[in-house]
């Protein structure tokens, strides 16, 4: 089982007036209600989306419901107004724009809840991990 840690880091010196913004968040992926490491399984990939294309990015079922799951999403596209639209079970979660990123921390209460994305104005290049509880095999010995 992997050691997993995600961090994040904003600043800036002129976002509040006369004041500097810095913050920073560090978290170690565990299993749900446990200290225990999380990371047992991960997913990841880099997919071409077409423009106005819908597309099943992460697949509920391979996640498993009331499980701790963490999903990354990159916008690689280079070309500003070129964007993706994530959705999940019919509800917008927010849109990418070029050079986006998205951390999501996650559980999918059905496995149709798939993570989609919609790309516009221009073939969309995503990066995507979903890393979470897998199953746990059973031994010779047990």
């Amino acid at each position: 089982m992997a050691t997993v840690t995600a961090n994040i880091s904003l600043s800036s010196s002129d976002l509040i007036p006369s004041q500097v913004l810095s913050m920073s968040a560090s978290k170690t992926l565990y299993k749900a209600g446990s200290s225990a490491e999380c990371v047992d399984q991960s997913d990841m990939g880099r997919v071409e989306v077409p423009t106005d294309t819908n597309f099943d990015l992460i697949d509920a079922s391979a996640a498993g419901a009331s499980k701790r799951n963490y999903v990354y999403i990159a916008n690689l596209t280079t070309t500003e107004t070129n964007y993706v639209v994530v959705s999940s079970h019919d509800h917008v979660i927010g849109r990418l724009y070029a050079g986006d990123f998205m951390w999501l921390p996650c559980s999918f209460a059905a496995a149709t809840d798939d993570i989609e994305v919609q790309s516009h104005n221009g073939t969309a290049t995503l990066e995507y991990a979903l890393f979470h509880e897998g199953k746990t095999l059973a031994t010779a010995a047990d």
